[in-house]
């Protein structure tokens, strides 16, 4: 069926609050009645201007954050079931413009590492994946390194093979090659 080859957001709303008490008046909309289908397999590009709801519109799609009003529909699965939180999740992952905001690790196959190893992932298969996840990026020959000794490109890197290694079925990269130099982004 097409359900289960779409995500799909229904009039979603969703709104930040600048104060203590909820109040109608005191809340931005950083969504308001988005609705949206993505085809699985697609590469889609949210474009707007700073502000205009892209990082939220991401972390709805990912469950980082819930919708004040409407519908997420993630292949066919409901966002809003709590049962079905963890499935929906283990099968999306952002890459945010912040690689400092998600990384966990000290060194860098530990920090590849971290997701799959939590979802379960068995040796050698976890091996495999962070293996290929850093020499998707380049980074396979720091594996050892420390993570303090990476540079603000290389640590972006690390936070895009980490999302690599859990092969989720869906990427979203929020400004993810903002931290990349030139040559990076062009691999990239």
């Amino acid at each position: 069926p097409e359900e289960l080859n779409t995500i799909e957001l229904q009039d979603v709303t969703f709104s930040y609050d600048d104060t203590e008490e909820v109040s109608d008046k005191s809340a931005k909309k950083a969504l308001d009645g988005i609705s949206v289908r993505i085809e699985r397999g697609s590469y889609t590009a949210i474009l707007g201007s700073n502000g205009s709801g892209k990082s939220t519109l991401a972390k709805i799609i990912d469950i980082l954050e819930v919708p004040d009003s409407g519908k997420v529909v993630f292949f066919g699965k409901d966002a809003s079931d709590d049962e079905l939180f963890w499935e929906i999740r283990a099968n999306c992952c952002c890459v945010f413009q912040n690689p400092d905001n998600q990384i966990v690790g000290t060194i860098v196959e530990e920090d590849v590492a971290f997701g799959p190893e939590n979802l379960g992932v068995p040796n050698p298969e976890l091996r495999e994946r962070v293996d290929q996840a850093l020499k998707d990026v380049g980074l396979y020959k720091y594996r050892h390194r420390e993570i303090t000794a990476l540079s603000g490109g290389q640590k972006q890197k690390l936070a895009i093979a980490g999302a690599l290694a859990m092969r989720p079925d869906v990427l979203i990269l929020d400004e993810a090659t903002a931290m990349l130099d030139p040559s990076s982004r062009a691999d990239f």
